[in-house]
Parts: C-alpha cells; sequence; structure tokens
C-alpha cells in the first residue's frame, strides 16, 4: 500500500522527523501529519534493526492510515449503516478523551484488513465484506482483543502478547489456522514462548525489545502436512504474528523475528515506496522453486536478512548447536546476497529502494 494522504478528527498521531534523502514524506493534509523517514532510522532498518525508535515511528503511519480508512468508510456510507456511524463517533471521543484506549482501537491487528474489505464491498454496492460487517467497527471500539494472555518476562523485559485461537478474522497468513486451543495445549504454547522469550533476550536484545514494542497478537497456525513448522505475517495485520508450534524455542525465536521483519517492512512499505507496482513474476529466489514478483523478493531477502543476524548473533553466543548455527548463517547470507543483487539489477526498485538494497547488500558482506 502507498504513501497513505488525506486526514479527519478520527485521525492523526505523534509526526515524525523528515525524510532521508531520496526518501519521500508521506502527504498529510487536513489535520493529518507528515509522516517521514530520517536518514538514521531508514539506515537502521535497511540493516533489519530500527528497535523501539522505528517501531514507534511505524506505528505512527499505521494509525493514521487506519484512521483514513475508516474515513473513506464513513464517507462511503448508505444511510442504513449498520451502526457504524454510532461506533465511529464513539472511537473520535476517545482520541481526545483516552488517547491510548483510541490508538489501541485503531492498531488491533485485524482492523486494517476489516476495513478494506468493507470497503471493497462498498464500492460493489453491498453492506460487508469478507463476513465482515459494517457494524463490526462496535465491537473493536467497545470489546478488548481476542487472545489469551501470555505474561512473558527475562532479565527485566516483558512482553505479554495475546494468543488469538479463537478470533473470527485470522485467516489472512496464507497458512490454515488452528481451531480452539485446550488447556494443554496452551500451556505448551505458554513454555515454548516463555524459552523463546528467554532466548531473545539473552542472546538477541535489539530484536526482542523491537518484537515486544510492535507484536501483540500471536496467531497459532496448523503445522504443514509433513508436520514440519510454519510461520507468516500479512501485510494488513501490523501487529499480528502467526506461527506453528516447533519442536524447540530457538525455532520460535527465529520465527518471531522473521515475521516481525516482514510485518516492520510492510509498515515502511506503508510510508515509503522501496519499489514499483508488482510486475510479472520473474526473479528467482534462491529459496524457492517459483519466480518472484520483486516486491515479494525484497520481503523475503528483509526477512532473511535478520535470519541471517539472528544465526550470526548465535554463533557470537555460543549456541548449543554450533554446527547448525553456522550452517544456518552461511546459507543464508549467500541466498540473500544472491537476491539483493538480482533486486539492483532488476530496475524495479524506486530511488529509497535503490538505498535500502543497497544498505541490506553492505550488511550481508558485513557478515562474511
Amino acid at each position: 500500500m502507498g504513501a497513505t494522504t488525506g486526514a479527519h478528527a478520527v485521525g492523526g498521531s505523534a509526526g515524525v522527523g523528515g525524510p532521508a534523502p531520496g526518501v519521500p514524506a508521506a502527504r498529510g493534509g487536513a489535520g493529518l501529519p507528515r509522516h517521514g523517514v530520517d536518514a538514521e532510522t531508514f539506515r537502521a532498518l535497511a540493516a533489519a534493526r530500527g528497535g523501539t525508535g522505528a517501531v514507534r515511528l511505524l506505528r505512527a503511519g499505521q494509525v493514521s492510515k487506519r484512521a483514513l480508512l475508516l474515513l473513506a468508510l464513513r464517507r462511503a456510507l448508505p444511510a442504513a449503516d449498520g451502526g457504524f456511524a454510532a461506533a465511529y463517533e464513539e472511537l473520535a471521543e476517545l482520541r481526545g478523551s483516552d488517547r491510548e484506549r483510541w490508538e489501541q482501537v485503531l492498531l488491533r491487528p485485524e482492523l486494517d484488513a476489516w476495513a478494506a474489505d468493507c470497503l471493497r464491498a462498498l464500492a460493489a454496492g453491498g453492506a460487508t465484506g469478507g463476513g465482515a460487517p459494517l457494524g463490526a467497527l462496535g465491537e473493536f471500539v467497545r470489546g478488548g482483543p481476542a487472545g489469551e494472555p501470555v505474561p512473558l518476562e527475562c532479565d527485566g523485559l516483558r512482553w505479554t502478547p495475546l494468543l488469538d485461537h479463537t478470533g473470527p478474522r485470522r485467516a489472512c497468513y496464507g497458512r490454515p489456522v488452528t481451531g480452539p486451543l485446550g488447556s494443554a495445549e496452551l500451556a505448551s504454547w505458554g513454555v515454548m514462548l516463555a524459552g523463546a522469550w528467554e532466548i531473545l533476550v539473552r542472546r538477541h536484545r535489539t530484536h526482542a525489545e523491537a518484537v515486544a514494542a510492535c507484536v501483540t497478537t500471536l496467531v497459532p497456525l496448523l503445522p504443514a502436512p509433513d508436520g514440519s513448522a510454519v510461520s507468516g505475517a500479512a501485510r494488513r495485520a501490523h501487529g499480528a504474528v502467526a506461527a506453528s508450534l516447533p519442536a524447540e524455542p530457538v525455532l520460535l525465536a527465529l520465527a518471531l523475528v522473521h515475521e516481525f521483519l516482514h510485518v516492520q517492512l510492510g509498515a515502511l512499505m506503508d510510508l515509503v515506496p522501496l519499489h514499483r507496482p508488482n510486475g510479472a513474476a520473474v526473479h528467482h529466489a534462491p529459496w524457492r522453486q517459483d519466480l518472484r514478483p520483486a516486491g515479494a523478493l525484497l520481503q523475503g531477502a528483509y526477512a532473511h536478512l535478520g535470519v541471517t543476524d539472528f544465526w550470526r548473533a548465535e554463533l557470537a553466543a555460543g549456541a548449543p548447536d554450533r554446527d547448525r548455527a553456522e550452517r544456518e548463517h552461511v546459507r543464508w547470507r549467500v541466498h540473500t546476497g544472491a537476491a539483493l543483487r538480482t533486486l539492483a539489477g532488476s530496475g524495479e526498485l524506486t530511488a529509497a529502494g535503490d538505498a535500502f538494497v543497497a544498505e541490506m547488500a553492505r550488511v550481508v558482506r558485513a557478515f562474511e
């Protein structure tokens, strides 16, 4: 999705710094701030870092984007709006009376896709989209997010994600989700998450801090048909990652970093287009057999830059399985470097995308 524009009383968020050279700011108007990415943060994001400061900056853009989606819905509504107008006004009032709650509502991971579905349905002459009635805005405003809280703490760093195993809007991750989990399954998730969190905090602290600041929701997936672990993220579900229960905590820690980086890059590209609109799928991805469009290849390269960094840090920390860590580090460093060379020569990147990929390539070379 491109840069957001427009504004309304429901919209708005904390402003951010000016853009990096060659990086356009998303345009503000009618009350919404300009959203830009300063040069230092842009470089840190390209290095698959950025930390909590970048999370706050990108979250501000997400708040404005979602407010604009709701504004577009309000303007497109027919006279009979299924209760949307009343919920919209409640949300507008929250902005002045309880800004934290207002942002929490707008940042519900599932709100983005729901609003987009409703807009498409209205454009087609209907009143719902994908089973998401317009009146569901009231559920977002008056109810809490779905899921079981899993309180985690290690060395003073706390994270309490919601394990969403019952919510009605979980089918956007490209993989089958589980049904409601029983008490034994929930306990298994709690144990695995505690182990993964300890690994992240003690061996990947920067990533742990960013995950805690960004990811509010985990959606349990079914494993692949062969039993192997899978994970996913959705462009229109900022703040959520999905994963099946893996065999060991280090693999869940890796999945959290991998999918968080997909979420982070998606939020950045809502502010700063890094590639031209996707054309035909013509690019080779070293980790897949099928050809990929430029945007998908960039997403894969970015997440795998984080995977490379993860295994590098595991080596530096004396990972129990050093052979695996070294093997995976080399594998993903080589694959990521090859994908970045393909992107650099694709002719499909914007000026900002060229700078982003060049910085990613510099980081990969530094890992050698």
